[in-house]
């Protein structure tokens, strides 16, 4: 019961800590609150990985997929919806991110659901740092037991982002990669 409650509140602090800055590299500029997401506003072309087999001990079995996101805002720019459409030789995956920003806390929300299963995913919470990396933190349930999930995105260029997502089950002290995407920007029409 002690662990279950340390584990516990170390989620909790996470989720509610704000983003950890860091020394800005050169030429990088973060990005500010409510606007932190302006520069994905479009149409891109996305590559993903998704491990199948995540946080099993064995070797990692990958699913490769390609297809389009579409991020769009809403609220005035308080928000943004990512329309993730992508197919593979495993199948599609069809679903999409609401973000949404809390002007009293600074952090935003990623709440993603799949097409297939018609529920929104828990929730990870947190924002973009001095070098302008997103940083989001929450916690999730795998096969029953509680994880920590850790999203990271990093904008490679005008025109490429990186996200990945990785579990953790010993409260942090590891994480495994479980999605990794690569966006690349369409040309406006």
């Amino acid at each position: 019961m002690i662990v279950r409650t340390l584990f516990l509140s170390a989620v909790l602090a996470l989720s509610a800590a704000p983003v950890v800055a860091e020394p800005a590299r050169s030429g990088a500029t973060a990005p500010a609150g409510a606007s932190a997401f302006d520069w994905e506003i479009g149409t891109w072309t996305t590559v993903v990985k998704v491990r199948r087999n995540p946080l099993s001990g064995t070797a990692p079995d990958w699913a490769e997929y390609r297809g389009t996101s579409v991020v769009r805002p809403l609220m005035d720019g308080r928000a943004n919806f990512v329309d993730l459409a992508v197919s593979g030789d495993a199948g599609t995956i069809e679903g999409g991110s609401l973000r949404l920003f809390n002007p009293k806390t600074g952090q935003w929300s990623l709440n993603y659901a799949s097409a297939g299963g018609g529920e929104l995913t828990a929730p990870v919470y947190g924002g973009f740092d001095a070098a302008g990396r997103g940083l989001f933190y929450g916690q999730d349930r795998l096969d029953g037991r509680v994880i920590l999930v850790r999203f990271v995105i990093t904008r490679v260029s005008a025109d490429e982002a990186r996200f990945e997502q990785a579990y953790s089950a010993d409260g942090g002290a590891t994480w495994e990669d479980n999605w990794i995407a690569v966006d690349t920007r369409r040309p406006a029409r």
